[in-house]
């Protein structure tokens, strides 16, 4: 929230990024006890981490907006080959989104693509069995392919694999955090897009001579020039795997280390979409955005600077006590209060219902269903990365 009075700048000095590659939530814990809007010299930019101040700016695209050209948005225009929609502001960027719009909503979630999503689990999850228990491994074996299947149906692609996805997937990811400029990390991701893009120059004209539900179908029959079609696609690419990957594998973590919350829902099957919401409200998959002021404003009682980077960490604004009480603590029948784990705002993610039905009341509970006593297997090594995108990258698992 903006206010008149101002106090000096909060600098965060001691923040290091390096180790919030491995746990950030001891770093947004002390940023939320001292400076909920701080100076990070480290990341060169204000960090924002309240729950109130997160939301302000989300609301106020006027004054801090997302059309930035620097930084880490900068890094994922060039990954991705151009300034896609979530990085601009309205009008352009409601223009952008809007034909992907009706593809995305509920009713069209449920109707059309819950049967492909349950497909899609039902089959990756046949393949993790056949690993077995004491090899299987629920990143590796089912939650990125299935997150992979889900983005190549929604996207409309036709031959192309699972695994190709996942590896375009991955070098967008990288690409947008390539802060070091890396020549080699460029090299992959130039190399990705002209995979990408060849496979666009097949499908734009056929999807405009034959459309159906499919987002490139969309941004083919919407008047937009192929350079944005390719961004976009790229964009979604880029995180409309890793989110839902990481959803699942975070959920039975989660699960897995709260027995009593685990056989609750287990009884009760209609908590499954509570539980998916306090995951990603407790693990956020994405837990960093930037924006930039377009002018001087004050921000919890903070003055800053026009023409400033303004990091939103609502992985951080999700644990904020003064809205959910016992903040670090899982607890699937916490009251309802709206979380940011996809953003707010005219910038709320176009993909948040394809998630929380395709990941949430499909992938997660078929997991469960089918496979009793699904537990992770401590035998073995599980590993957590990253800050910015944040989730399991190796979680092995076993059942009876």
């Amino acid at each position: 929230m903006t206010t008149k009075s101002t106090s000096a700048v909060p600098t965060a000095d001691w923040v290091d990024p390096a180790a919030m590659l491995t746990d950030p939530y001891p770093t947004y814990r002390r940023l939320l006890d001292e400076s909920p809007v701080a100076w990070v010299p480290a990341l060169n930019q204000y960090l924002v981490t309240s729950h109130e101040a997160c939301r302000a700016v989300e609301a106020n695209q006027e004054t801090f907006s997302a059309n930035v050209t620097t930084g880490a948005t900068a890094q994922m225009a060039r990954a991705v080959g151009s300034q896609p929609m979530v990085n601009k502001d309205d009008p352009d960027h409601a223009r952008e989104r809007q034909p992907v719009n009706p593809t995305l909503r509920p009713g069209i979630m449920r109707a059309h693509w819950a049967p492909i999503f349950e497909r899609n689990a039902r089959t990756h999850l046949a393949l993790m069995r056949e690993q077995g228990p004491d090899r299987a491994d629920l990143n590796r074996d089912y939650a990125a392919p299935v997150a992979a299947q889900n983005l190549i149906d929604l996207l409309g692609f036709h031959d192309v694999e699972v695994e190709v996805m996942r590896r375009w997937s991955n070098t967008f990811v990288e690409g947008i955090g390539n802060i070091f400029d890396e020549p080699e990390t460029w090299r992959r991701c130039d190399d990705a897009r002209a995979e990408v893009d060849a496979r666009l120059e097949e499908l734009v004209p056929y999807y405009r001579a034959h459309p159906d539900r499919s987002i490139i179908s969309a941004f083919a029959n919407a008047g937009m020039p192929m350079t944005q079609i390719a961004a976009n696609v790229d964009l979604v690419i880029s995180g409309g795997m890793n989110e839902p990957q990481h959803a699942i594998t975070s959920t039975v973590w989660a699960l897995d280390r709260h027995p009593e919350q685990r056989d609750h829902v287990l009884a009760d099957p209609a908590l499954w979409p509570a539980v998916f919401d306090e995951t990603v409200r407790w693990l956020s998959p994405i837990g960093y955005y930037p924006r930039e002021t377009t002018r001087e404003t004050v921000l919890e009682d903070v003055r800053l600077p026009a023409r400033t980077m303004v990091g939103i960490l609502v992985a951080a604004a999700n644990r904020d006590t003064t809205v959910f009480e016992s903040a670090d603590e899982f607890d699937i029948t916490r009251p309802r209060h709206p979380h940011l784990a996809f953003g707010g705002g005219v910038h709320l993610c176009a993909g948040h219902w394809a998630a929380r039905i395709g990941i949430g009341e499909i992938a997660v509970p078929i997991l469960y269903a089918e496979l009793p006593g699904l537990h992770v297997d401590s035998r073995r090594d599980e590993a957590w990365f990253g800050w910015v995108f944040r989730g399991l990258t190796a979680l092995p698992v076993a059942w009876n």
